[in-house]
């Protein structure tokens, strides 16, 4: 069964808190629930309770489908990076989480505005064999643990970007490990979705669809813009309204069953946050139906 949630990062953004900042977390999962979702991804502004979180969501009709957790396995060993983990661990699997969403952040640039594009960090040959085992035996943790299934988010800015850094990554890792398929971040890294989706769709457990603005793509591109005045030229949109053949990307991923996420970080300011939700939605029900996925 496929079920679409949202990211509230469409009304108030994670990293940069200013932006949005002034939306009640209440307007976001009403217009979200208006939108047709019937759950929401965490965001800066949610409770990290569960006995907080939960009526609040029920108010509005929402499941809770997970939330961003941020690793520095590179920097640290796993037996720390679980206690580091427990307490967001501990709020997925009280409130019927089924997957963990993780990025390795050690030396992420994405949330640094003075930083551009290509100051990322890029991780030497010799340190992805490690890396993959961390992330194997921190996976079969939570796993073990929690009940989750961690799947990992590759992301602009991060040592996962490109395709060629998502295709070592699931070489060196293991089972436990499955992929966080992002169609906006593997589109603007250079990746091509539609494989991606092909080639590790057994290991496909969650999707983030955000699409891309091709022309501001190639700018900040050119440019070499930071991450974030990217997304606030307007990189991201929701799917449909950019360059992505959602279509043939969801045709691959079948049979898929768990969470489809909206998650496309605009300046509310620019992009009306129930609008987008709204066409988001209305959109990724229409290619799945395209799709034969629903």
């Amino acid at each position: 069964m496929i079920r679409i949630g949202a990211n509230p990062i469409g009304w108030s953004n994670d990293d940069m808190p200013e932006i949005g900042g002034n939306i009640p977390l209440e307007q976001c999962l009403e217009e979200a629930k208006a939108a047709g979702f019937v759950g929401m991804e965490l965001g800066n502004k949610f409770p990290r309770k569960s006995a907080e979180l939960r009526p609040i969501l029920e108010r509005f009709g929402h499941s809770l489908v997970g939330g961003w957790y941020s690793t520095e396995l590179l920097a640290r060993g796993v037996g720390d990076e679980l206690i580091a983990a427990k307490s967001h661990a501990t709020l997925l699997n009280e409130m019927g989480c089924s997957v963990f969403i993780a990025a390795e952040t050690s030396g992420a640039i994405h949330s640094d505005r003075k930083l551009p594009l290509s100051a990322r960090p890029v991780l030497p040959k010799d340190a992805w064999k490690q890396f993959g085992e961390r992330y194997t035996q921190f996976a079969e943790e939570v796993r073990g643990d929690y009940g989750l299934q961690l799947v990992y988010h590759h992301h602009m800015g991060t040592v996962v970007q490109s395709e060629a850094e998502i295709d070592r990554f699931m070489e060196v890792t293991g089972e436990a490990v499955h992929l966080l398929l992002d169609t906006g971040h593997a589109t603007w890294g250079g990746a091509d979705p539609v494989r991606l989706a092909r080639h590790y769709r057994q290991r496909i457990s969650h999707v983030h669809a955000k699409d891309v603005r091709e022309a501001v793509m190639w700018q900040s591109n050119r440019e070499d813009w930071s991450f974030l005045d990217s997304v606030l030229a307007g990189v991201y949109t929701v799917p449909g309204d950019g360059m992505i053949d959602y279509v043939r990307v969801l045709k691959e991923l079948g049979p898929y069953s768990g969470w489809i996420v909206v998650e496309a970080e605009q300046d509310p300011q620019k992009a009306n946050p129930a609008d987008y939700a709204r066409l988001g939605h209305q959109n990724l029900t229409r290619f799945l139906n395209e799709a034969g996925l629903i």
